[in-house]
């Protein structure tokens, strides 16, 4: 009766940690495919997100005169007829370690 016992509980045991750490899907498995599936949602809706934003420009630019205008003046520096251009250049001589470079010179 004992020896029976005890073998009752050795399967018992046995069959009890078959399923929850052995086998393909094991706790610690299951686990780390829950976070796996947590980190996919994540970049989903990230993906999503930013999918979003490309149609809104997308369309934007398919249909904004005034989008496309901006961009050209900003991008690519077009004019109109009749305007002048500015380009300001930042002074290279001048160097962020010369205690001098907040100075201006003659």
């Amino acid at each position: 009766m004992k020896r029976r016992n005890f073998l009752f509980i050795a399967v018992l045991g046995a069959a009890l940690y078959f399923a929850l750490f052995g086998g393909e899907y094991g706790l610690l498995e299951l686990r780390a495919l829950d976070r796996q599936r947590r980190r996919e949602a994540l970049r989903l809706e990230e993906l999503r997100h930013e999918v979003a934003g490309l149609r809104a420009r997308a369309d934007s630019l398919a249909s904004d005169s005034a989008t496309l205008e901006r961009i050209a003046r900003e991008r690519y520096g077009l004019i109109k007829d009749g305007e002048r251009l500015y380009r300001f250049v930042q002074d290279t001589s001048l160097t962020p370690s010369d205690p001098d470079s907040t100075t201006t010179r003659p």
